[in-house]
């Protein structure tokens, strides 16, 4: 007979008692919601905290006030928190509705900034300007206001083209469906943004890409589109420094530049001039060691470190907060972009899991580019880092496109049943966000059909 007086009884591991609660946690029905508002929600949180402290000291400087450009910063915050709580309240059908809208005004917008350019470069007008509207690099300015098309253009062809495979349905599969009018838009907004931003062309490219892999199409076409795509990105180098020797400025030639100082090694590159921002940008995480130098305390931010607050706010991040703030945005952005495939897979309406898809291979794509091209692991792009660098047009749009993922994800059938089941007051309902619909009951397959079940639509 066992000895009851001192059993020796195997404790659980750490793993075992954890496991169960995170399943627990996630089956719950609004999972998908809280992970997103959650993830989001602090990302714009260490965006807000890191744009004041790369901005303060030269805002000081230039202004006599610390506080003016965390100031319109915050103002574009609120406005993004506005528009977030609006596509939150959208339905399904308006944002199917205004998709084509958004990305016609895109397109008349980026061929107003390429053409107040292209006039200036031939001489036709001495600066990009006509009137009150004028143009500075990837910005179009109506007088004081000031926007990036090509940001417009994002969102715009996540709703555009989400309603166009959807509609199209299987049929997808047929190389004239897919070319009409995919491919006649994609080719104009790669003229339109490529000339003048290859990085954000590479984002639009990935957002494409996920929403024909969630349509399910071929990798046979996946492949003849990815060669069609390179040898495109190819041209428009070729297009961005063929100007060089005629004349122009060396600057013509920044993206070969980029590119060719990528691949060879750092120590045979100008440190002055091609790789004086790679340098500083790994200075600036040499520095900041495990846990940084200090929130503020960072120093390659004074005139050291180009665009501290925009595209290496990474960087900055780095220095001073150190490896542990690094993994802690990038376990943000993990948790995010887990979120927002979750959501797209527990879709039922093919809309929103298309636009699920789309919007999270948008983020997650910009957010890859931003850090590999920061840390030198990919060729700088000069992409803002979702959620953390300054500027208003990427940031509301972002929060945009998350209030949509927002939407979506209290419109899962299992959250949308508890939703309707114990419906919030009316007055919450009012102010944050009415009920999802319920979904379609399915019928019931007739007893005599033979149709095998469980099987995909992959085209």
């Amino acid at each position: 007979m066992a000895d009851d007086r001192n059993p020796k009884v195997a404790r659980p591991s750490l793993s075992r008692q954890l496991l169960p609660a995170v399943h627990g946690l996630l089956a719950r029905p609004l999972s998908s919601y809280y992970l997103l508002i959650a993830s989001s929600g602090l990302l714009l949180l260490i965006g807000l905290t890191m744009v004041f402290s790369a901005t303060s000291v030269k805002a000081y400087r230039d202004n006599g006030n610390a506080f003016s450009a965390i100031a319109n910063q915050s103002l574009y915050a609120l406005l993004g928190l506005v528009v977030f709580w609006i596509c939150q309240r959208l339905p399904t059908r308006t944002l199917r509705d205004i998709g084509k809208y958004i990305l016609g005004a895109a397109i008349v917008l980026l061929a107003i900034l390429d053409l107040l350019g292209a006039l200036e470069s031939v001489g036709v007008l001495s600066s990009p300007k006509i009137g009150p509207v004028h143009a500075n690099l990837l910005w179009l300015y109506f007088g004081p206001i000031g926007l990036q098309p090509a940001e417009l253009a994002k969102l715009g062809m996540v709703l555009w083209g989400a309603d166009v495979i959807a509609r199209k349905g299987p049929a997808l599969g047929h190389w004239r469906e897919l070319s009409r009018p995919l491919f006649p838009v994609i080719g104009l907004l790669f003229v339109l943004v490529g000339y003048n931003d290859l990085g954000t062309m590479l984002v639009l490219l990935s957002l494409i890409v996920g929403l024909l892999w969630a349509a399910g199409v071929r990798l046979r076409v996946f492949a003849a589109l990815g060669v069609l795509g390179m040898a495109g990105i190819g041209l428009l180098i070729a297009a961005a420094s063929g100007g060089a020797g005629s004349g122009s400025t060396d600057a013509e030639n920044y993206r070969l530049a980029r590119l060719t100082n990528f691949l060879q090694p750092l120590e045979k590159c100008d440190l002055q001039d091609n790789c004086y921002q790679l340098i500083q940008s790994r200075s600036a995480i040499f520095e900041g060691g495990w846990f940084g130098v200090g929130l503020g305390k960072g120093v390659l931010k004074w005139n050291w470190l180009p665009e501290a607050s925009n595209d290496f706010i990474f960087g900055v991040v780095a220095e001073e907060l150190g490896v542990v703030g690094c993994s802690v945005v990038l376990a943000l952005f993990s948790v995010l972009a887990y979120t927002g495939f979750r959501i797209a897979r527990r879709s039922s309406d093919p809309f929103r899991r298309l636009a699920a898809t789309a919007i999270t291979t948008w983020l997650v794509a910009q957010a890859v580019i931003n850090i590999g091209g920061v840390t030198g692991m990919l060729p700088i792009t000069g992409l803002p880092l979702p959620f953390i660098s300054a500027g208003g047009s990427a940031l509301v749009v972002t929060l945009a496109a998350i209030g949509m993922l927002a939407s979506f994800a209290r419109a899962e059938p299992d959250a949308s049943k508890a939703l309707n089941a114990r419906p919030p007051a009316r007055w919450v309902r009012l102010v944050w966000a009415p009920l999802p619909p319920l979904p379609p009951q399915r019928q019931p397959a007739p007893k005599d059909s033979r149709a095998p079940a469980g099987k995909g639509n992959r085209l």
